[in-house]
């Protein structure tokens, strides 16, 4: 256990340095952080089920002489940063002009976040719309453009999930299209965080099971598709942040209150946040943006990934073997992989993913969803044809191109719906 503590700490400290602050009953450093920044600060948190960390949050503010922007503490996002949070987050913004800006909560709340921030910086200089920013390097182009700076962020990560702390990040989502759309870009990166493990005790088991799965696909989605010059870098993180993860979670089910185990899932979390870093994610995380109604972003993630792993298969042999050896390690594996190749040895490695999904609880296949009907796979198959997801496709190790998308997704989806690998078409 210690080894793997600490190889997962020395990599997040190689990565973020001084400007992340992790570990157990770091919270109070929070004051000290913000005073840095200025004496206002914008607080974005639940102060319904959160409020024992809004007051802890309040309390380490004040103790630092920094106040909170307009006196009170602002409502977060829902789940999946729906747009019209978004807006609400930036009027605050702009109505209170802070020092900085302090998102505490999970992905959706940090996501938001870094959204409205840019918009209250660039909606008056270059479009209040967030449509345009939808994209890679859309929100760089704009402040060299403007000559504008973004307000400083502080992630207060309280949830074992997205790494949306750490990343360039901001997923936001139209509810009423049911659709997720991404921000990627260097400059949503928030240039603080701090995550106390500790706060993921009051989180429920499900949220952390959703982490730990968003863990795995981060991890393993970029290590499928990382460039040669990557792969030592991305191996590390991999085997690092799966095997936390595969360990710890049916730990996490069996007792909530096993601070190892959260720390664990935590340092996991943190880590598929490296990895998306290194590296883009691709199948999975395409597929699961039009599954934002229907599950949690790492169980969609979880539940694609194995057939993904089958489709890429034949392009991805050394990966699935170093994966696949941690599966393995804690019995969801019986084959010898090292005498597989090819199509079987993804079909190996996703059959012990799936029986890993099984044993935490998770949802295996589209099916298992109650509100899942195949509507969801046609908006599916059009999402992996909109031009500002393009880069999912290129970022696969087969890669598609949007006329490949329904010869070729197409069977995935529907191997996913049925649990059916055979069903999977492979790229000659």
């Amino acid at each position: 256990m210690s080894t793997l503590f600490e190889e997962a700490r020395a990599l997040l400290f190689a990565w973020k340095g001084p400007s992340y602050t992790f570990g157990r009953g770091v919270l109070p450093s929070l004051g000290k952080i913000a005073s840095g920044l200025g004496k206002k600060a914008l607080v974005v948190c639940n102060t319904s089920y959160m409020k024992p960390v809004a007051d802890a949050v309040c309390a380490s503010l004040a103790g630092a002489g920094v106040e909170l922007a307009g006196g009170t503490i602002v409502p977060d996002a829902g789940p999946n940063a729906p747009r019209a949070d978004v807006f609400r987050i930036e009027t605050y913004i702009l109505h209170h002009k802070p020092d900085c800006i302090i998102a505490v909560g999970g992905g959706s709340t940090i996501d938001a976040c870094k959204a409205a921030g840019f918009l209250a910086a660039l909606g008056k200089d270059h479009t209040p719309e967030i449509d345009p920013y939808f994209g890679t390097g859309l929100v760089s182009e704009a402040l060299r453009k403007t000559g504008k700076k973004l307000y400083p962020l502080i992630a207060v990560e309280t949830s074992a999930s997205s790494g949306a702390h750490l990343t360039k990040y901001s997923n936001v989502t139209d509810p009423v299209a049911g659709q997720k759309k991404l921000v990627v870009d260097d400059a949503v990166t928030p240039p603080f965080a701090l995550f106390d493990y500790d706060l993921t005790a009051s989180m429920p088991v499900g949220v952390t099971i959703d982490g730990a799965l968003d863990s795995i696909a981060h991890c393993f989605e970029v290590f499928a598709g990382i460039p040669q010059d990557k792969y030592e870098l991305a191996a590390s993180i991999a085997r690092c942040a799966i095997e936390l993860s595969v360990q710890y979670a049916p730990r996490v089910i069996k007792n909530p209150k096993d601070m190892e185990a959260r720390e664990a899932i935590g340092m996991a979390t943190d880590l598929g946040g490296y990895a998306i870093m290194v590296g883009g994610t691709n199948g999975a995380h395409l597929t699961s943006f039009s599954l934002v109604d229907l599950a949690g972003h790492g169980t969609a993630c979880g539940i694609m990934n194995p057939y993904y792993a089958v489709f890429f298969s034949p392009a991805i042999e050394k990966q699935l073997k170093l994966v696949g050896a941690i599966f393995k390690k804690y019995g969801y594996i019986a084959e010898d992989l090292d005498g597989l190749s090819g199509r079987d040895l993804g079909t190996a490695v996703a059959q012990g993913m799936v029986a890993f999904g099984k044993a935490i609880g998770a949802p295996t296949k589209l099916s298992d969803l109650p509100k899942f009907n195949t509507s969801y796979i046609a908006k599916a198959l059009e999402a992996a044809k909109d031009p500002q997801l393009e880069m999912k496709l290129k970022n696969m190790p087969v890669a598609l191109t949007a006329s490949l998308v329904d010869e070729y997704m197409a069977p995935i989806l529907n191997a996913a719906t049925q649990g059916d690998f055979s069903l999977i078409k492979l790229l000659a």
